[in-house]
Parts: C-alpha cells; sequence; structure tokens
C-alpha cells in the first residue's frame, strides 16, 4: 500500500517542482537545464537556477524526512556527488546548495543531515544548508511565500486526491501489482503472516482479489528461488480461497 501510494506523492512532488520554478523567476532567477553529465553518468538536479547577481542555487527536494538509516546515507552521497558535479561543470564555488524537505513536520535524520552537510561544505568550500518548509523561501528572501505556496498546494491536493486516489487497488489492478511487487519478500512474509490485516485489511483493498491472483502467480513462479516466495504464495492462495 505505501508503494501504491508513494506514486501518488512523488506525483505531488512533481506539482512542487513547477511551482518552484515559477516563483524563483519572479525573482530573478533563471532556470538551467536539469541534466548533468558528470564521470559517464547522467545526473537529475531537482532544481536549478541561476540568479541575476551570478550565483548559482542547487536544490535537492524531498517530500519528508522519514527515511531509514539506509536510504538516508544514499541521499546525502547523491546529494553531495551532484554537488561535486555541478562545481566540476560549471567551475565556479559563487553556488548556493540546499538540502529541503517541502513538509516540516517531519525532522527524524535532522542530525544526520545536519551534520553531513556541514562536512560537505567544510570539505567543497561550497555553501550548502538543510532546510525544513519556509526555512528555504528565508534563505532566498521571501519567507511570505511559504503560506501561499502552502495554500495554493493543499487546495490542488484535495482536488488531485478526491479524483485520482482510490483505496480499491483492484480497480487497477495491473498497475497496482507493477507497483505492489517490488516490495521485498519478506516484507511481504510478514504481512500475509499477519491474521489481522489479513482479515481486516485486505478485503478493503483488494475486494476482488484481482491483484491478489496476480501477487499469487507471481510468487509461485518464484518459488524456486526462494522458500519465502513458496510460503507467501500458499498464503495468498488460501485467502484467495476462502
Amino acid at each position: 500500500m505505501q508503494n501504491v501510494l508513494q506514486s501518488h506523492e512523488i506525483k505531488f512532488g512533481n506539482a512542487f517542482e513547477e511551482l518552484f520554478e515559477k516563483y524563483f523567476e519572479l525573482y530573478g532567477y533563471t532556470h538551467i537545464s536539469k541534466k548533468i553529465v558528470y564521470e559517464k553518468d547522467s545526473l537529475a538536479i531537482d532544481q536549478l537556477f541561476r540568479h541575476s547577481d551570478g550565483h548559482i542555487c542547487f536544490i535537492e527536494q524531498k517530500m519528508r524526512d522519514d527515511h531509514d538509516s539506509t536510504k538516508k546515507r544514499g541521499q546525502i552521497d547523491n546529494f553531495q556527488k551532484k554537488i561535486k558535479a555541478l562545481l566540476e561543470v560549471y567551475k565556479e564555488r559563487n553556488m548556493r546548495c540546499y538540502f529541503y524537505f517541502i513538509d516540516d513536520s517531519l525532522t527524524k535524520n535532522k542530525n544526520y543531515y545536519y551534520e553531513s552537510i556541514e562536512k560537505i561544505q567544510a570539505d567543497y568550500t561550497v555553501y550548502a544548508k538543510l532546510c525544513y518548509g519556509k526555512e528555504l523561501w528565508e534563505e532566498i528572501g521571501h519567507p511570505e511565500l511559504w503560506a501561499e505556496l502552502k495554500a495554493h498546494l493543499e487546495c490542488w491536493k484535495k482536488e488531485y486526491i478526491s479524483k485520482g486516489l482510490s483505496i480499491n487497488f483492484d480497480e487497477y489492478p495491473e498497475n497496482a501489482f507493477d507497483e505492489i511487487k517490488r516490495v521485498k519478500i519478506e516484507v511481504f512474509y510478514k504481512l500475509f503472516d499477519n491474521k489481522e490485516i489479513c482479515k481486516e485489511i485486505l478485503p478493503v483493498i483488494f475486494p476482488q482479489n484481482k491483484v491478489l491472483r496476480l501477487l499469487h502467480n507471481y510468487f509461485s513462479q518464484k518459488a524456486g528461488e526462494n522458500r519465502m516466495y513458496e510460503t507467501v504464495a500458499g498464503r495468498i492462495g488460501e485467502i484467495i480461497h476462502q
């Protein structure tokens, strides 16, 4: 369920990116191509602008700070790699780099990110800062935009979710299956071992068993790779035939 909802969250993040561009353009920033090539890798930059005074503004944009220990390290490594690439491509130090979380209600890894970004700033002698919510807009000198931006996004999100998000995953089973099958088998093992979830939640999100049948076939085909696949396929089969 989290995987499917995350795909909707990514679309919400895309809307935020478009608003970023519009607001920054109003205040003396020019959009720069987000695609750069460094050491044979093609890197996608979330936000990249040049200000009228000459400095480059790079923003690594995230929805919320709730990542686990492995992913948080990967996020910082990625941020550092992009800074290194930008310094090499643009051959200048006049750059401001922001690691930005839109949702300021979650700060799970704040200390880790703060210390890591302090080190990046020292190692690369470049301005780098961790920001949540309103803090980024304070950085560019327009804190008043945060309230306006949140108001626009709340209206958009309510309209989008009311039209586009359903908890009935059997409505578009192939799409839901493509998202859900990426979850680790260990997660499925625990999920289908929980009697309360199987009884109370699965009938709501899989009311016609369409996705469950796709999962059953998928895990049955992979049963030879890992005993967990065989076990999960068996449990799903029991649910389908209840």
